[in-house]
C-alpha cells in the first residue's frame, strides 16, 4: 500500500517546503500540478524549479497543465472572445478543475489498494494518528485548523474540510474527489445513492491537520488574489495592498466564512488567535528560528 499525495503549485515555495518536510516520511509519491494559466485566465510563466528541492527529487511528479478547458463560457465581439463578469466565477471553477484533473497524469503506477490524497497546496493533512492498514471508509476528508497570514494566527471561527482521500480504487477524478461533501449522510439518505459529491460511507479525520493560508506579503496576497479561483469576488470588495497590510497589523481578517451572499463576505472584520509554539506541528516546533518570519508571538 503507497500514499499519493497530491496538490496544485502556483508560486508558493514556502507551502511546499513545509508540505514535503511534514509529510515525506508517509508519502511514497508527491503529484504537483502547475498551470501556464492563472485561474483567472491570465497567462502566467512557469515558477516550479525542483532544485528548491532536492532533498525529495525522487519523491516528485511535476506535470504542467498547459492548456485551458474547452468549455470556458466567451461572447464573441468583433471577432474578438470576452469573458462576461456573470461568467468568470464559473470559467474559474473550470479551470481549477482542469489543472485538478491534470493530477491523474502522475497516478499511472499507483494500484487499486493505494491512497490518493488531495489537498489546495496550503492544506497539509495530519497522518500521525491515521491507521491506513485499518481504514474501510471509501471517502476520508480531514478536518483542519484555518491560520491567516502566520503559521500561528488562528482563525478560530469555522471548522476547515481541506484535505480529501480514497483508494484508486474508488476515484473518479481528482476535482470529484475534491468536490465531496463534508458530512457522513446516514443509510436512509436514498439520494446518496446516485450523487456523486455525498457518500454514507465517509470518515471525518479529527485533528486532521492544517489550513495555512495568505502566509505571503501584502503585495503578493493582492496579486494572487487577483487571479485566483475567488477574483471575481475580490474585485467586487475592491481590496488593496494597504487594506490587507492594515488586516495583517490588527491581526484580523474580512473574509466572513458563514456569509450567504458576495456582498456580505466583506462586510466584517474578525479577529484572529494567536497559538503558543507547544500547539502547533512539531516540524515547526523544531524549525522556529528558520521560519521566525511567519510566526507571531507578540502580546
Amino acid at each position: 500500500m503507497k500514499i499519493f499525495d497530491c496538490s496544485l503549485y502556483y508560486d508558493e515555495d514556502l507551502i511546499l517546503e513545509l508540505r514535503l518536510n511534514m509529510l515525506s516520511k508517509y508519502v511514497d509519491k508527491f503529484i504537483i500540478s502547475e498551470a501556464q494559466y492563472t485561474h483567472s485566465g491570465q497567462k502566467k510563466k512557469l515558477n516550479f524549479n525542483i532544485n528548491n528541492f532536492s532533498e525529495f527529487k525522487n519523491k516528485i511528479i511535476y506535470l504542467v497543465d498547459e492548456s485551458e478547458p474547452s468549455d470556458l463560457l466567451y461572447e464573441s465581439k468583433d471577432d474578438t472572445k470576452i469573458e462576461k463578469v456573470e461568467h468568470r466565477r464559473v470559467n474559474s471553477v473550470k479551470r481549477i478543475a482542469h489543472q485538478r484533473n491534470k493530477l491523474i497524469e502522475g497516478l499511472k503506477e499507483a494500484s487499486d489498494e493505494d491512497f490518493i490524497f488531495y489537498s489546495d497546496n496550503d492544506e497539509i493533512p495530519n497522518l500521525d494518528n491515521f491507521d491506513f492498514k485499518t481504514s474501510k471508509n471509501e471517502i476520508l476528508i480531514f478536518k483542519q485548523k484555518l491560520f491567516y497570514y502566520k503559521f500561528n494566527l488562528l482563525c478560530d471561527r469555522v471548522d476547515w474540510f481541506g484535505t480529501r482521500g480514497c483508494k484508486k480504487k474508488y476515484l473518479l477524478s481528482i476535482d470529484w474527489l475534491r468536490q465531496m461533501k463534508s458530512k457522513k449522510y446516514p443509510f436512509y439518505r436514498f439520494d446518496t445513492i446516485f450523487s456523486k459529491t455525498k457518500y454514507r460511507n465517509v470518515k471525518i479525520i479529527e485533528d486532521g491537520g492544517w489550513h495555512f493560508t495568505r502566509l505571503q506579503t501584502p503585495e503578493d496576497i493582492h496579486a494572487k488574489e487577483l487571479n485566483g479561483e475567488h477574483h471575481d469576488e475580490y474585485r467586487l470588495a475592491k481590496k488593496n495592498v494597504e487594506r490587507i497590510s492594515a488586516l495583517i497589523k490588527r491581526k484580523s481578517i474580512d473574509h466572513d466564512h458563514q456569509a450567504k451572499t458576495t456582498e456580505n463576505k466583506f462586510s466584517k472584520e474578525f479577529k484572529l488567535k494567536t497559538l503558543p509554539l507547544d500547539q502547533m506541528p512539531i516540524f515547526l516546533q523544531k524549525n522556529v528560528k528558520k521560519y521566525s518570519k511567519w510566526f507571531d508571538f507578540d502580546e
